[in-house]
């Protein structure tokens, strides 16, 4: 069976990404009898809104299979309207308890966005829209003072979780409720790792996003 709580489904995905860092990969939901099995109907324990990155592929990640999780992706997982309804989709029509923001090191629609707004240029076409949703992280780091590349993508992991509550009074409901936890991981390449940055509702530790102690106001000082 299936997770059916958010505490679960989150366990069930730490614990496939244990044995895809381990190397032991059970590659579950995989084969022909799962195939028909699902054909008539999908019940995923877990929404994954992800960056597009070719290396990112959450069902290898996660070592899971057909039918466990729903996926979204976008560069740099921006979360536009149809990626909102994608995941209301999933929360409330199939009843999925679980929403990970999955993010990457070294993002390049990160990078991308810090070139734009330190050179105060905008890319050509479409592109121009991807910096566009990623530039409030940037302006947080800056508030911040957190000029580390991993740190700023860290943030933009945890805004993206905030966002999806604030834009959608669904998500922010089913949240409120406990029916639903969204939470945000950030992947390592080289590593395999996804580790926790953010969480809503914060009912369990989380690595702290970085950031380092406010200057002192020399209006105060002596």
């Amino acid at each position: 069976m299936p997770p059916t709580t958010p505490e679960q489904a989150l366990a069930e995905l730490q614990a496939g990404n244990r044995r895809f860092v381990t190397g032991v990969p059970r590659h579950p939901n995989q084969d022909a009898g799962h195939r028909a099995a699902v054909a008539d109907g999908q019940h995923p324990f877990a929404v994954i809104v992800g960056c597009s990155d070719s290396r990112l592929a959450a069902e290898i990640i996660f070592d899971r299979g057909l039918g466990d999780l729903f996926v979204v992706r976008t560069a740099g997982h921006t979360a536009g309207p149809e990626v909102l309804g994608s995941v209301e989709y999933a929360v409330t029509v199939l009843g999925t308890p679980l929403v990970v923001v999955l993010g990457h090191d070294s993002c390049g629609a990160v990078q991308a966005a810090r070139e734009a707004v330190r050179t105060g240029t905008s890319p050509a076409g479409h592109l121009g829209a991807v910096v566009d949703a990623v530039a409030p992280s940037l302006l947080r780091a800056g508030r911040d003072g957190v000029e580390d590349l991993d740190a700023i993508i860290d943030i933009h992991i945890a805004q993206t979780v905030e966002a999806l509550v604030a834009r959608s009074a669904v998500l922010a409901e089913r949240v409120a409720s406990g029916q639903c936890t969204i939470v945000g991981m950030s992947y390592r390449l080289s590593a395999g790792e996804a580790r926790t940055v953010a969480q809503i509702p914060a009912t369990a530790p989380v690595t702290p996003v970085p950031t380092p102690a406010a200057p002192a106001d020399p209006a105060l000082a002596g």
